[in-house]
């Protein structure tokens, strides 16, 4: 090989390995991340109308298979027994029942009724389980959506059957009891929180240590992961997009609770006649909110008990929902629609996001890039100080020796960068036009090595 060739194969070897280092040194971080968690296990799957994801640290000795049968079998059991959309669960035969003497079901779903029931209380029957009936006459249904209006004859019907009141529950011996025959229970507004904690309690059982549950958008963790706590995304109350306010940390042994629970208006809704009526409805009126609130956010101890208030606080509107967070000592952050922003509020360990008072789909995002454009800088910046250093040392050799060798620097062009050629071209004027000069270069390269 001839000196040119060597230096020629010197920097190209060079080349490579800075780009090599470049590309490896860039993704150093996704590979610390992944280092970082290599501990962790996600399992996903369907339940509740909805899915599903666990992350799970720990357990060691536990296997995946072992891990997925018991998260399944546990959400099965639920279904079993609160699911309105399965014909033999406990929850439809009761609905199916026209008796008014008490009804045997299970603890669970006695402890579950009886919680919803405090709250109706506490909220003056705002949150309600036995809404249904109109919920499916304001097109919010599992039926199919009609997007009508319900005549005020037909709502004054339904609520005859409908109302907390009528219900009644006793923990021992667990069962229900209705005052009307007609009467219908509804957990879809707690049962997936509940359905979170008992995937939680299944977990611990197994030994694991920490874990991150999340059923449609309900989540509840335990313990941290492996490169620190758990975190969970705020949305800002947008339809069109999901972007994301908040990460808030759940932190170990944080007096708030480590479940949170969301309820918003801003995706299911219909218009009619020029105005918007939302899913959500207030037991009270009979008739969708009418109020600006948005969206509400709350973390408690349960995720049962987080769902539960995010709905009944969904109801009564913004400034009922502070009163009654500041009541009952809830942990809540309230995002109200106002035009083009969303005035923000928060109690508890939440009222902090809500300082600046305002949040937009446009300042949200703007601080998203921001910080991403920060991370990414301070993840570049090193490397590239580092790189230029190396690239440095590569010159200075070739330097020398252009200085000891006599020799012109080779550049790029496959070096031969203004190397006279013997028709008095320099071989980069070729370049120019590649189709037939390149060709020609490449002719002369071989004679030239050729001759050599």
């Amino acid at each position: 090989m001839t000196i040119h060739h060597a230096r020629r194969s010197f920097a190209l070897a060079a080349f490579f390995y800075i780009a090599a280092f470049l590309l490896t040194a860039l993704d150093s971080g996704a590979t610390v991340s992944a280092q970082s968690n290599a501990d962790l296990r996600q399992f996903n799957g369907s339940t509740m109308g909805t899915s599903y994801m666990v992350k799970v640290v720990g357990a060691d000795d536990v296997d995946d298979d072992t891990l997925k049968i018991s998260i399944d079998a546990e959400l099965r059991q639920v279904n079993d027994e609160m699911s309105t959309y399965l014909e033999s669960s406990e929850i439809t035969r009761f609905n199916e029942s026209s008796s008014t003497d008490w009804f045997s079901v299970s603890a669970p779903f006695a402890e579950v009724v009886d919680f919803a029931q405090q709250v109706s209380r506490k909220t003056d029957g705002a949150f309600d389980v036995t809404v249904g009936p109109l919920v499916n006459a304001w097109s919010f249904g599992p039926t199919e959506r009609t997007n009508t209006v319900p005549g005020d004859g037909e709502i004054e019907k339904l609520r005859q059957i409908v109302g907390f009141d009528k219900l009644d529950v006793r923990l021992d011996p667990p069962a229900l009891r209705k005052s009307v025959p007609e009467l219908r229970v509804d957990l879809s507004s707690i049962a997936k929180g509940h359905g979170v904690d008992r995937v939680i309690k299944r977990l611990q059982m197994l030994g694991v240590e920490a874990a991150f549950v999340e059923i449609g958008g309900e989540v509840r963790t335990m313990g941290k992961k492996p490169d620190g706590a758990w975190r969970v995304g705020i949305q800002l109350p947008d339809a069109t997009r999901d972007t994301v306010m908040i990460a808030h940390a759940m932190n170990v042994d944080d007096k708030a609770g480590n479940a949170m629970a969301t309820s918003g208006d801003y995706r299911n809704f219909f218009t009619a006649e020029g105005k918007r009526y939302s899913h959500t409805i207030d037991p009270r009126t009979a008739k969708p909110i009418e109020h600006n609130l948005a969206s509400i956010t709350v973390v408690a101890p349960t995720c049962m008990a987080a769902d539960a208030w995010a709905t009944a606080l969904s109801v009564v509107g913004t400034k009922v929902a502070v009163t009654l967070a500041n009541e009952h000592q809830l942990n809540v952050l309230l995002a109200e629609r106002q035009e083009d922003t969303f005035a923000i509020q928060g109690t508890g360990n939440l009222a902090g996001y809500a300082e600046d008072g305002e949040a937009t789909d446009q300042s949200a995002t703007s601080t998203s890039s921001s910080k991403k454009e920060k991370s990414l800088l301070q993840d570049v910046l090193p490397i590239a100080i580092l790189s230029f250093g190396v690239f440095s040392i590569l010159l200075f050799a070739m330097a020398l020796g252009v200085i000891f060798g006599r020799k012109q620097i080779s550049g790029s062009c496959g070096g031969l960068n203004n190397q006279t050629n013997s028709d008095g071209s320099t071989s980069c004027s070729l370049c120019s036009n590649p189709s037939d000069a390149c060709r020609e270069l490449r002719e002369k390269m071989a004679t030239n090595e050729n001759a050599t």
